[in-house]
């Protein structure tokens, strides 16, 4: 007997992340039977429509659904829960409670208020299709919008049973390992002719409740509309929703091709289009069935289903296929489709499926003028099961689908034609080579500068005058007039002359003006760079609605760029509001990319006087996409520029002059800087470090630090160095900080003796440039009177190196020659001093090299201690309270110079504290010393008390490639007045790769139980001395 679930969508979920999202999912448990649905992004309204099978063995079990947000980095946040008794279902009429919204309950008793929203499901016993005839005969069911923004899977049906992919008769060929076998499932090509009878593996399957069942045709529910058709529709209906990220298994296809976009998606997925059947059969696939596009349901998300079976190898025979098709976006110029392989008839195939995103996006412009299309396909893994082949199932998948694609491409190559990056590249110097600057002559343009109405008026009076100079007699002289000086002989004389004086010093004015712009024409204009690196090369198009300042109503501007300390000018148009320059600017080659461009619009006022801001702007170059900037409108800001909405079209081109050198090259010049060798990170790891503070594909990683930020606690994170940016990422009890600021950003950069508030460790205090560095601002420890932020780093596991490094990166990238050449001798110092220091730390950093970074992921904890010990739990939490039984507890297990700061409330029950000590020598031959940051809290019950800690243990070997996670909980037993139990679990948090790490991982969990059981014994006798 089985019980059959449809999970069809939810509706009110709160919004558990950042952004105001949720990126839910729902879990399906009957006894040991378990089930999960794919994770819809970014949505408090998903729509899963996923249906499940459980086998059915005791009618007392209860089904558990439960809906969670997926948090990457952290465990899974808890939304709510719904509890059916079997025995209801069995009860119920038809044996079936039918399709209905349930209230999710939250898992606390406590906070029965909290609102944790609806899931609509259909639950009953499995009677034939029963499923299915209920979901037809369900017409009452609400349309609800379904969310697919952002989604990365596509909606899918998971519940089913399981055919035989091998006959189990025969013997095995020779060796053959399950990662291959994996990967000719997935290369879907093969030995069409070859024998079918073959074993693929002893291994046993699954059971029949993990097997989801092939899905039937759905080409009855909906009537299909054409191709066309939907396309339009989706068009109409699209809200702008962002283009999905790639998949994190990898990108297996990325490409561009000289065709339009929408033709593209065409050709891929329309079911007129010949392309999926030749790439089908190319593979040797057969029994290909195709559906036809369909809206399902409330006609937000159009779908097909597309099945075949995949050629027979010498191992494998033939095995059924299924895909499901869906789009996540289509606006007429993108378009998104998810792809979800099922294959049920291999081994383990209902614990796994394979999810595919095609991504159509529109290219660059061809020197030829047409228009290119790029199309991405990245793959993962969605596992439906924990299996402990996941490794291997996921390596063969990954080798099977490589070799796929490239046979996809080859055929697509045959249809279109492939772009050359190299024929991209070309495309900047076809746009540069149309630009070209509106030719004027001097006449023409003193013609349009000079016919104003105060020349003209200027003009009129000076021959009004003259002409009665020549008509009037000569006056006799009276009053204190003598020969050669005529006085005005009244008011109105007096009045007109002063008119006259005015009218001409305005001319003359303009007149100079004029002349001296005139000799700014075209400053830097066409200058072409020097040198070899990154090049930045900016085309000044045009301007729009720039303020009038002038009395004439219009405005004479010009543009000044700024980048890396260099300046780029424009020229000057004369009483223009909408002016168009057509101009080129290239600053010289820099040895690293750019950070900022800034550029600022003034109207020309002369030589001798302040030129007058029309509108600033600035790019940011870590955070934009530099293929965006190929035909950008820039908006300007500024009182005068916000009023009028003045806007700059530019056109900005980086350009990497040296290749792949580049790099090397940088990190080589720094190690001079540094003193130390500079190890070039991985492709992967420095993927890593993109992903993680949102950079562009240019940004690399130099080196990475374990420290503490503090501001008024201080948490513990990692400081990660890079040539433009200076980060920091902290997850301390799942509360992440995550922030960075640029080099150029940094005013100064200081060094503070260590203290008791720092835990004897010196301090780097960074401070920005007044009105730098906002975003960063939570990060912050203090800001002054003139808005410059101070970030104060302190307790590097490697001070020297990473004070080095910092003060090296900075001076690079950030200083004027004249400020270098004066830390350097600052620093000459002090280089004796540190010499000492140095040495000594250079053994204990001589693997530092090695290890890439891992990324942050989730803690694992286990359980490594459980015992009863004969002390109240008032008393055990004594040990964590700051006083002297808590010092003579941690001296008595070999934690000297023992200090901690005072408890300090972080939000209502939860507050944090820091720990400072050195092992004595029984414990660590090289005196360790450690840095733990602890949170203590109530149980959810108030039975008891959590005290969670993190620890960075420093001066040994591998100390920065690992951090300690320790929880320990007591809770009261009722049963006994002075008695608690209490559990210990510890998770071990790698920052870095080391073929150590089994090692070290093995002595922390054989030594850390007996440290326990000592320090457990200590607080016995301290109880029984005590009373």
């Amino acid at each position: 007997m089985r019980l059959l679930v449809r999970v069809i969508e939810a509706r009110n979920l709160p919004a558990l992340d950042p952004n105001g999202f949720s990126d839910p999912y729902v879990k399906l448990q009957l006894g040991k039977q378990r089930f999960k649905t794919k994770v819809v992004k970014k949505s408090l309204n998903p729509s899963w429509f996923e249906e499940f099978s459980f086998k059915v063995e005791d009618l007392k079990e209860e089904l558990l659904v439960s809906v969670l947000d997926e948090d990457k980095y952290m465990i899974d946040d808890f939304i709510g829960q719904i509890k059916v008794p079997v025995s209801h279902v069995f009860d119920a009429a038809d044996k079936s409670l039918g399709t209905s919204w349930y209230q999710l309950q939250p898992k606390n008793k406590k906070s029965k208020s909290k609102e944790c929203g609806e899931i609509l499901l259909t639950i009953c016993f499995s009677q034939s299709n029963a499923l299915m005839d209920l979901q037809s005969n369900n017409d009452h069911i609400p349309p609800s919008k379904k969310s697919t923004d952002g989604a990365l899977e596509s909606p899918r049906s998971s519940s089913s049973r399981a055919e035989e992919a091998f006959s189990g008769k025969e013997d095995k060929p020779p060796a053959q390992t399950f990662a291959g076998l994996i990967a000719q499932m997935f290369t879907r090509s093969g030995d069409t002719g070859s024998d079918t009878s073959g074993r693929g593996s002893d291994l046993p399957e699954p059971s029949e409740s993990a097997r989801p069942e092939v899905p039937e045709s759905k080409s009855d529910e909906q009537p299909s509309i054409s191709f066309e058709e939907a396309m339009k529709t989706l068009e109409s209906r699209d809200e702008g929703t962002e283009i999905p990220s790639s998949l994190p298994g990898g990108v297996v296809l990325d490409q561009l091709y000289a065709i339009l976009p929408s033709e593209l998606n065409t050709c891929i997925f329309s079911p007129d289009s010949p392309f999926f059947k030749s790439y089908q059969d190319s593979l040797g696939s057969t029994e290909l069935q195709i559906g036809s596009w369909n809206f399902e349901v409330a006609g937000d998300s159009l779908k097909r289903m597309v099945t075949y079976t995949k050629a027979a190898s010498k191992l494998v025979k033939a095995t059924r296929a299924i895909e499901e098709h869906a789009y996540l976006k289509a606006d007429g110029k993108i378009f998104v489709v998810s792809d979800t392989v099922s294959t049920p008839d291999v081994p383990y195939g209902g614990s796994f499926k394979v999810e595919l995103l095609y991504c159509i996006t529109p290219g660059p412009e061809l020197p030829s003028g047409q228009q290119s299309s790029r199309l991405e396909v990245s793959w993962r893994m969605n596992f439906l099961q924990s299996t402990m082949m996941k490794g291997m199932i996921e390596g063969g998948a990954r080798q099977g689908i490589k070799e796929s694609y490239e046979q996809f491409s080859n055929l697509l190559s045959q249809n279109f034609k492939p772009v050359d990056g190299k024929d991209v590249a070309s495309n900047k110097e076809q746009v540069l080579a149309s630009l070209q600057a509106e030719p004027q002559s001097d006449w023409k343009l003193a013609v349009q500068y000079f016919c104003n109405l105060t020349v003209v008026s200027t003009v009129f009076l000076g021959i009004y005058v003259l002409v009665h100079i020549w008509l009037a007699m000569p006056s006799p002289i009276q009053g204190l007039e003598f020969v050669g000086l005529d006085l005005p002989d009244s008011i109105g004389e007096l009045i007109t002359g002063g008119i006259l004086v005015l009218q001409g010093k305005q001319v003359l004015r303009l007149i100079s003006r004029f002349m001296q712009a005139r000799s700014q024409k075209g400053t830097d204009h066409g200058v072409k760079a020097q040198g070899d690196g990154w090049l930045l090369t900016i085309a000044l198009i045009e301007g729009c609605n720039l303020a009038a300042v002038d009395t004439t109503g219009f405005s004479d501007p010009y543009v000044v760029f700024t980048c890396n300390g260099k300046t780029r000018t424009s020229s000057i148009k004369f009483q223009k509001s909408d002016p168009n320059w057509n101009e080129i600017f290239e600053f010289d080659a820099m040895d690293e990319p750019p950070s900022m461009l800034d550029m600022e619009v003034f109207d020309f006022d002369g030589p001798f006087d302040e030129a007058t801001s029309l509108g600033h702007a600035e790019i940011n170059f870590l955070k934009t996409n530099i293929s965006d900037l190929a035909d950008v409108w820039v908006p300007l800001q500024g009182k005068l520029a916000q009023a009028c909405q003045s806007k700059l079209h530019l056109r900005i081109f980086l350009d990497n002059t040296r290749g792949s050198n580049v790099v090397q090259d940088y990190l080589t010049k720094m190690e001079k800087e540094v003193g130390k060798k500079i190890r070039q990170r991985s492709p992967q790891t420095n993927s890593a470090f993109q992903k993680l503070f949102g950079l562009p594909p240019e940004e690399f990683l130099i080196n990475d630090f374990t420290c503490h930020l503090k501001r008024k606690m201080p948490l513990q994170g990692r400081v990660f160095l890079s040539p433009r940016i200076i980060g920091f990422h902290g997850d301390l009890f799942g509360h992440k900080t995550k922030f960075y600021f640029l080099w150029e950003d940094i005013e100064d950069i200081q060094v503070v003796s260590p203290s008791l508030s720092s835990m004897g460790s010196p301090i780097v205090v960074v401070t920005l440039r007044p009105g730098r560095g906002e975003d960063a601002r939570h990060g912050a420890k203090t800001q002054d009177a003139e808005g410059r932020l101070k970030f104060h780093f302190q307790s590097f596991v490697s001070f020297n190196v990473a004070h080095r490094t910092i003060k090296a990166l900075w001076k690079a990238r950030a200083l004027s020659p004249e400020q270098k050449v004066q830390i350097a001798d600052e620093e000459s110092d002090d280089k004796n001093v540190n010499n000492v220091e140095e040495e000594g730390e250079a053994k204990a950093l001589q693997a530092e090299d090695s290890g890439a970074f891992l990324g942050l992921e989730d803690v694992s904890m286990s359980l490594v201690y459980s015992s009863v010990i004969a002390v109240p739990t008032t008393f055990f939490m004594e040990i964590f309270g700051g006083n002297e039984l808590e010092r003579r507890v941690m001296e008595g297990v070999g934690c000297l110079n023992y200090s901690y700061s005072p408890w300090e409330s972080v939000k209502p029950d939860v507050c944090q504290r820091q720990i400072y000590y050195k092992f004595d020598k029984n414990r660590s031959l090289n005196r360790a010393e450690v840095t733990s940051s602890q949170q203590r809290s109530p149980l959810s019950d108030k039975n008891g008390w959590l005290i969670e800690e993190v620890l960075t243990i420093h001066g040994i070997p591998l100390g920065e490639y690992f951090n300690l996670h320790l929880k320990y909980q007591a809770e009261d037993i009722p049963s006994r007045s002075a008695g608690c139990n209490v559990q210990v679990f510890l998770g071990i948090a790698w920052l870095k790769s080391t073929k150590h790490q089994k090692k070290y991982t093995k002595n922390i969990h054989s030594n850390l139980p007996g440290r326990l059981k000592v320090l457990f014994s200590l607080v016995e006798k301290e109880f029984v001395s005590g009373s």
